[in-house]
């Protein structure tokens, strides 16, 4: 059997922002939109201008966005998180989350960098000699770091 391709899709309220937060965070990039094909697709009556809107001077589909590393933008098997607008709110802990590792960056100045951004700190945890932080980021999605 051949390994499997997964992309993480994440719940929010507001794709594009969301993207932009988590590109900067992770020091991915956003998917570039092709604005000509959204404008043929609303042509030939597959989209309505309805499903658009302009983001940082770009028309976009309304309901979703994507990040990835720079490195692999286009690629077919690029690792890629997709921001998709959903109608409800967050209203319970996730069953998932992602771990982001810091790096070369100190723990508690890559905290207050991410709260400088919007993140907010939740809660501290350790196990052995390994420690972390869970967070939550602008929507309030779960995440850790450590």
């Amino acid at each position: 059997m051949t390994a499997r391709l997964i992309q993480i899709a994440v719940d929010c309220a507001d794709a594009h922002v969301l993207a932009d937060w988590w590109a900067e965070t992770l020091d991915w990039v956003v998917e570039p939109t092709d604005a000509e094909f959204i404008k043929k697709m609303i042509a030939e009556g597959h989209a309505e201008e309805a499903h658009t809107t302009v983001h940082n001077g770009n028309l976009v589909w309304k309901s979703a966005a994507a990040i990835t590393p720079a490195d692999q933008v286009g690629s077919p098997t690029r690792q890629r998180i997709l921001f998709q607008v959903v109608g409800e709110p967050k209203t319970v802990k996730n069953r998932i989350h992602l771990d982001v590792r810091p790096g070369e960056d100190d723990l508690d100045t890559l905290r207050a960098s991410l709260e400088g951004r919007g993140a907010r700190f939740l809660w501290e945890g350790s196990e052995g000699p390994h420690r972390w932080y869970t967070m939550a980021d602008p929507e309030g999605n779960e995440f850790c770091i450590g």
